[in-house]
């Protein structure tokens, strides 16, 4: 499921979501190393033509790790201090590359094996290069807050389950 689907499912977690990621321009992505261990690194995030995008520096150990396994998570950077408005946010999922050079339909089932997408968003976002691109798909998104200063409430969604709130005091 990417980006548009899920915001279609849940409009107003999305944009809460959408909305906290774009609060800052950087964030923590954690990927897993080739033992298996988490590695955390810093990421820019980018929501567009209804697709959350990473993008990330040529040859960097985070694009080789999700060659490898493109399983991820990626936390919303929370700000300064600890007013975090709008939640602490996270998605998590698998990121498949666009344009790796992959030879026939590459990951991203595109039969030029995402070459043109690579160039669109290229021409759009003007990266620095050379840089890897990675189409997400979403597993699960939370959101967690506290409430009237009493409770903590968790928000959960996952691909084709009800959204899931849980209020903690």
């Amino acid at each position: 499921m990417n980006w548009a689907s899920f915001s279609a499912a849940e409009p107003g977690l999305a944009a809460t979501v959408e909305q906290r990621f774009r609060a800052f321009r950087h964030h923590v992505l954690a990927t897993l190393r080739k033992d298996g261990s988490p590695r955390t690194s810093g990421l820019e995030a980018d929501f567009r033509a209804g697709e959350l995008w990473l993008g990330m520096m040529g040859g960097s150990l985070k694009a080789l790790d999700l060659r490898r396994d493109p399983r991820f998570a990626l936390q919303a950077n929370p700000g300064e201090g600890t007013d975090m408005g709008g939640g602490d946010v996270r998605i998590s999922g698998r990121a498949y590359e666009v344009g790796g050079g992959e030879t026939g339909a590459g990951a991203s089932g595109e039969r030029d094996g995402g070459e043109a997408t690579k160039a669109w968003y290229t021409e759009e976002v003007k990266p620095p290069e050379p840089f890897h691109l990675f189409r997400t798909e979403l597993t699960e998104v939370v959101r967690t807050w506290v409430e009237d200063d009493a409770y903590l409430v968790v928000q959960v969604w996952q691909p084709g389950e009800p959204l899931r709130t849980v209020r903690r005091r």
